[in-house]
């Protein structure tokens, strides 16, 4: 049948997972860091990944596809709600799942100096920070969820040095940072952006929002998203 239906333009996507996350009918999967429709009888025709996508790689096109079967959609709910509930007994999600890390220790002939901190203002978390701070004017702005500084040994030396740190983290203060972000971004003099996450997914939601307040401010900024794992290396930057 000839029916609307979305079409994702790969040279486009960025692979943020922020359109596969809006889709409720889970028609949208990632595959080789592109955002990909994995099924087209899942597809509603509604769009609610549309706005959800920071890179407008999201279009309607109408063409010959198979129709939505809602059946279909219940039954593949049904089952990923059974392999979460399964997952929670086994340990939860990644980001709950519990991991012990085995450090060695090097001999050291002397006690190391103390390293200066690097926090730039107080307050640091985002939903404390006054959106017209004077230190906003000029800043390179580094938003880091709250994991980071804890998992990554060099993260005030790094990346917190010469920056303006904002710190959060969308799950556990449940709330989206986008308004607040777009806020700051297009009200002061802001430099850069560098976004710091962990590897896990609930990380994803401090990354979108951070994108969405980039393309919301209307700047065009030099702007970067480092990945920590949660044994402290650095995946991708």
């Amino acid at each position: 049948m000839i029916r609307k239906i979305i079409h994702i333009d790969e040279e486009k996507c960025n692979g943020c997972g922020a359109c596969a996350t809006a889709c409720h009918e889970g028609a949208i999967g990632i595959v080789n860091g592109k955002a990909k429709l994995m099924r087209e009888d899942y597809c509603d025709g509604l769009g609610d990944c549309l706005p959800a996508c920071p890179m407008d790689a999201i279009h309607f096109v109408e063409r010959e596809a198979a129709a939505y079967d809602e059946a279909a959609v219940q039954a593949s709910k049904r089952k990923k709600q059974a392999e979460a509930a399964h997952a929670a007994h086994a340990g939860g999600c990644p980001g709950h799942q519990m991991h012990r890390f085995q450090r060695e220790e090097t001999a050291q002939a002397a006690a190391p100096a103390a390293q200066p901190s690097q926090l730039g203002q107080w307050p640091c978390q985002i939903k404390l920070v006054p959106v017209n701070a004077p230190y906003f004017q000029g800043a390179k702005l580094l938003i880091a969820a709250d994991c980071t500084a804890y998992a990554y040994a060099n993260m005030h030396s790094e990346f917190m040095k010469g920056k303006i740190t904002l710190i959060g983290c969308p799950k556990l203060d449940a709330v989206d940072y986008t308004d607040k972000l777009t806020e700051i971004i297009r009200g002061n003099d802001i430099q850069s952006v560098t976004i710091v996450r962990m590897e896990v997914p609930c990380c994803g939601g401090l990354e979108h929002a951070a994108r969405e307040a980039l393309r919301a401010s209307g700047k065009f900024l030099p702007w970067q998203v480092v990945t920590i794992s949660i044994d402290g290396k650095i995946l991708d930057r």
